[in-house]
């Protein structure tokens, strides 16, 4: 198997992922298994890999995973004076927060809102997707998933209920993500200039996760703290 480390260092974080996200293609072109995602440090064999390589056929899907991982190795974060009943304070703030993500959406003028909430399908997927392990260690807070839900109706009126009130919070938060990803997309995608990509990635949301797992495992885990720092 390639490493990471042995793709040319003077590559953008595009065309690295690009070249990553090929390779894994092709290594689904091979394995008659993968390893799935079941929960923190779990991971079972699931024999599945057409649905993979299906996804991973088109290469509008390749472009669209490329641009998300690229765009997630420099993330708006730091602290800012905020307002609040007691008074001003300092809050921290991370394009890593879906609930600071939520208020930037309630914050932003109504044509802008639909682009906020394509970045919170792309924060779903990417934590899904590249981190699946933290998801379920740290699952988002019902109250924090309230007000996201909230915050994507501003956009597409009522989503319907999330799958932590039919109990799938406990199996981990990859479930929740997954919902979130696809109501955050599907919203997005009535406003997006690439709207059909969006909204096939939408439909497609679980292929794309799973894809983005087997990618992490096979050639992102042993640098992934250096590409994508959580903190």
């Amino acid at each position: 198997m390639t490493s990471p480390f042995d793709l040319d260092p003077s590559a953008s974080p595009l065309r690295t992922f690009g070249s990553l996200i090929d390779r894994t293609r092709a290594d689904l072109g091979t394995l008659a298994f993968v390893s799935e995602w079941t929960g923190p440090g779990e991971r079972l064999p699931v024999f599945d890999t057409e649905s993979l390589r299906d996804f991973a056929a088109a290469a509008e899907r390749r472009l669209f995973l490329a641009e998300l991982l690229a765009s997630y190795t420099r993330v708006a974060s730091g602290r800012l004076w905020a307002r609040t009943p007691r008074g001003w304070r300092k809050r921290r703030y991370s394009e890593l927060d879906p609930v600071w993500l939520a208020e930037v959406i309630e914050a932003l003028p109504e044509p802008r809102r639909a682009a906020a909430v394509r970045r919170l399908g792309d924060l779903a997927l990417f934590l899904a997707g590249v981190f699946p392990d933290h998801a379920g260690r740290e699952p988002m807070e019902p109250r924090h998933l309230v007000r996201v839900v909230r915050a994507i109706e501003e956009v597409a009126g009522r989503v319907g209920a999330p799958p932590v009130a039919a109990g799938a919070f406990d199996e981990g938060g990859v479930t929740v993500l997954e919902w979130l990803g696809r109501v955050s997309y599907r919203a997005a995608s009535r406003y997006a200039a690439e709207a059909d990509v969006v909204a096939d990635v939408a439909d497609r949301f679980v292929e794309a996760r799973r894809f983005l797992n087997v990618l992490t495992d096979r050639y992102i885990f042993p640098v992934r703290e250096r590409w994508f720092p959580l903190g």
